[in-house]
């Protein structure tokens, strides 16, 4: 009896998970969650150009890189095609072995001029020499490149759902992982595909009115593993897929931050009521030429001098005329690039996704320690990308994980006109934790700088109104300045009796 009792005990004991196994695409494992769950077929679908060839010869040459024997099946590349794509990106396919389904070989000698076409090639004899060649070679990887010449060769959609499934009980009992390739040629709404495979993974184009086409991917399903839904964007390029997880928040751990830090200028700090705070966003908003970057630079400076690491995204301006500009103003930042410990980002917001732009900030944050970033200017940024849905829950996301690391963020944001009623392109005022308000101001018969801050969600801070003056030494915050008059308007006139700061020329 008890040993019955231990037999079924044993029998009802919760199987092991099925191993994982790497995809060879940078990103697409941590969708995945870890990878691809081994010895199932998969289906990886997206029109011409999406860029499913060059995901498939990533995850085979991933596969010969741990020792294991890789096959790629064709019936719509050649062989010499397949070197030529792969060449483009650095690789080779010595080690991987390239079965071409319709060849010359295929064609009789009294037909040796004529075009194959894939039609007229029996179906049952392909499918015979697929399964010759696997029970001869035991690939642990294969990919069978694509589907669509296997409609072709079927003529009619039941014999052709049939003949998959037949594949799929095949592989099932070879120990072998495989990805079917598909180009979406197939009737809008046939989904018996993704009901066969265990996951089905879409690759996505869309072109842009100016700048490079956008690409995506998405995890439609995929049996037995948490994955992370939604779209997520990539690119293709020389050397290959690289996959930008679209980022969660929630997923990072909150961090214990420290206590307040200096912007380095006295003036500044007591306008902030102590200075900047770890974990938390500055938004600097104004006109143009009215000392928002200067006031950033100035900040991450002091951060530098502190001994830590910065990283200044800079969308609108040259680095060089950045750079140039700094020295004219007492602030080089040059021995800080020279030494690594900042990192400029001259970044051109035509040819970049959001994606990769996040992934961008993650690496500067998580691979080089970086506890002080500069985002100039999200008015660039913004509009170059005034196509892409849901910006704004990206930058939330964005700003909500850095001040989960305990990053001091600052980002810097242009308004519409000089003078008079100022706008911006879009509101982030929601998103950020403290908000610099910069505008123009007369007095005297002339044109100055005013800075006040508006909002702090940390701690308190001065209400009051400062000039700011750009100069040898940086930036100059004066006292607080009493008998302004339209500060709200857009047109501040200074009325007061407190002394400016001297000659602004």
């Amino acid at each position: 009896m008890a040993n019955q009792e231990s037999s079924s005990s044993a029998g009802n004991a919760p199987r092991s998970a099925p191993p994982r196994i790497s995809s060879g695409v940078a990103g697409l494992d941590e969708v995945l969650g870890g990878g691809l769950t081994a010895q199932r077929l998969y289906l990886i679908e997206g029109t011409p150009g999406t860029g499913k060839t060059t995901l498939a010869l990533q995850f085979l040459l991933d596969g010969v890189a741990r020792g294991e024997r890789a096959l790629y099946i064709t019936l719509s590349e050649t062989a010499e095609e397949l070197n030529a794509v792969a060449a483009t990106h650095g690789w080779s396919l010595d080690q991987v072995c390239v079965f071409e389904l319709a060849n010359e070989t295929t064609l009789e000698p009294d037909s040796e001029q004529s075009i194959l076409h894939p039609s007229e090639i029996e179906l049952g004899e392909t499918v015979q020499r697929i399964i010759q060649r696997i029970d001869a070679m035991g690939p642990t990887r294969v990919v069978f490149d694509s589907l669509s010449e296997m409609r072709l060769l079927a003529q009619n959609g039941l014999r052709y759902r049939r003949q998959i499934l037949a594949l799929k009980h095949f592989f099932a009992t070879r120990a072998c992982t495989v990805l079917l390739l598909d180009d979406r040629t197939s009737e809008r709404g046939d989904l018996h595909l993704h009901s066969i495979a265990h996951g089905v993974v879409t690759l996505e184009q869309s072109i842009q009115d100016f700048g490079v086409e956008r690409r995506k991917l998405r995890v439609v399903k995929m049996r037995g593993i948490k994955f992370r839904g939604g779209y997520h964007d990539f690119s293709l390029d020389t050397g290959g897929l690289r996959v930008y997880p679209r980022l969660v928040a929630a997923e990072h751990a909150i961090q214990d931050c420290g206590k307040l830090v200096s912007t380095g200028s006295a003036e500044l700090d007591q306008l902030l009521g102590g200075g900047l705070v770890p974990g938390s966003n500055t938004l600097l908003t104004g006109p143009s030429g009215v000392g928002k970057t200067t006031a950033a630079v100035r900040c991450m400076l002091a951060a530098l001098e502190r001994g830590e690491r910065a990283a200044y995204f800079l969308f609108d301006e040259g680095l060089s005329t950045l750079i140039a500009r700094c020295i004219s103003l007492g602030l080089d930042i040059r021995p800080h690039i020279q030494s690594g410990q900042l990192a400029m980002h001259q970044v051109a917001p035509a040819e970049i996704s959001p994606g990769e732009f996040t992934s961008w900030v993650r690496n500067s944050v998580e691979e080089r320690q970086t506890s002080f970033i500069v985002i100039d200017s999200l008015s660039a940024y913004l509009q170059a990308m005034p196509g892409e849905q849901f910006l704004l829950l990206q930058m939330h996301e964005l700003l909500t994980y850095l001040n989960q690391r305990c990053i001091i963020t600052m980002l810097v944001l242009g308004q519409h006109g000089l003078v008079g009623e100022m706008r911006t392109d879009i509101d982030l005022s929601y998103l950020s934790d403290t908000i610099m308000l910069f505008r123009f101001f007369e007095a005297h018969g002339e044109i100055l700088s005013a800075i006040s801050v508006v909002k702090s969600r940390t701690h308190a801070h001065e209400r009051t109104i400062r000039q700011l003056k750009l100069g040898a030494n940086g930036i100059t915050v004066g006292e607080a300045l009493r008998g302004f008059e339209g500060v709200m308007s857009g047109l501040p006139t200074y009325r007061g009796e407190t002394a400016m700061l001297g000659n602004t020329g």
